[in-house]
């Protein structure tokens, strides 16, 4: 997408806004050999949404909690019975156990701790409510149908059936940050059955409610991560995107100076995303550059690049996310 979105745009003379030509019209008005599906079309649209309103400063803040952002969940689906997922970063590990009748949260299922850290920072309170299934897809970008509700249903219970740890090495035991006790989850599924698309609260005018764990609000509140809401809705069908984007806004921002991460190794980057399919050096090289390759187009500053050796990644000090409103991120 970097290499299209400026260049396009002046060879087809077409008027753009701050700058820059939306995506989709952009691509609309390319010379018919062009073939574009309707994702793709989603895609470049999203993309083009969130340059502009970072560029205009209006950018939707949602919030990421640490966990997740140092330590990735699986990408792609587990194998079955696999119920362990473990990654570090540095000093910091994650530990994920998956429940035996659910398994273990993957792929998509990462939106749901940026939808509850963000609703608990803005509702400043570890007892969350909203109105309904709609409000987290709709904040995603999601199609609504009872397809994603089922794949929505299915995550929560991915995700509050499993046990998530998360520690540094300094700490002789690690903190449980979600535990599934915490879920009221009876309430989530009578709305998200039911097929009435004009019933925006449960029967009563009750809201969803969930309780959040004490050491996973005590998280979120010590450690709020800003992210581009915007950002997340684009990638959102791109985890290992998504993961790239979110780590790469908070490592540059807390970054001193020009800095190099490692690619390999015990604490290289391949150890922090959540895949363990890149045993190949060059396979992962390809896969971060193509993951590179979105992030830039959303933000195009982004001062990411790979080292000439092909082993480091060069990070500086940059800012993602222009409205944090203050919040600490450290």
């Amino acid at each position: 997408m970097k290499n299209t979105l400026q260049p396009l745009a002046a060879r087809t003379g077409a008027h753009q806004h701050h700058g820059f030509q939306s995506a989709g019209a952009i691509l609309r008005a390319m010379p018919g050999g062009l073939v574009v599906s309707k994702q793709q079309l989603r895609r470049a649209e999203a993309i083009a949404c969130v340059r502009l309103k970072r560029q205009e400063a209006n950018q939707n803040l949602g919030f990421a909690s640490r966990p997740f952002v140092l330590c990735g969940l699986p990408i792609k689906k587990p194998a079955d019975g696999q119920l362990l997922h473990e990654r570090r970063n540095g000093q910091f590990s994650l530990q994920v156990t998956g429940h035996p009748t659910y398994g273990l949260p993957w792929g998509q299922d990462r939106l749901i701790p940026i939808f509850l850290a963000t609703l608990a920072i803005r509702q400043q309170t570890q007892t969350i409510q909203f109105r309904s299934a709609a409000e987290m897809l709709d904040s995603f970008g999601m199609q609504q149908g009872g397809t994603q509700y089922r794949r929505l249903i299915a995550a929560f219970q991915r995700i509050f059936g499993a046990t998530i740890f998360f520690g540094t090495d300094s700490q002789r035991e690690k903190a449980a940050v979600v535990h599934r006790a915490r879920f009221n989850f009876m309430s989530e599924a009578r709305i998200w059955y039911s097929r009435d698309a004009d019933q925006a609260t449960l029967p009563g005018g009750f809201q969803n409610e969930i309780v959040l764990s004490h050491e996973f609000f005590k998280e979120i509140m010590s450690h709020p991560i800003p992210t581009d809401m915007e950002a997340a809705r684009a990638l959102s069908c791109s985890p290992a995107a998504l993961d790239l984007f979110m780590w790469l806004s908070y490592r540059c921002f807390v970054a001193k100076g020009r800095e190099r991460v490692p690619l390999f190794g015990d604490f290289g980057l391949v150890n922090q995303l959540g895949s363990s399919d890149y045993a190949r050096p060059r396979k992962f090289r390809e896969r971060l550059e193509g993951w590179l390759d979105l992030v830039r187009a959303m933000w195009p500053e982004c001062p990411a690049v790979l080292d000439t050796t092909g082993t480091g990644l060069w990070v500086d000090r940059a800012t993602a996310v222009l409205a944090s409103g203050g919040i600490n991120v450290r």
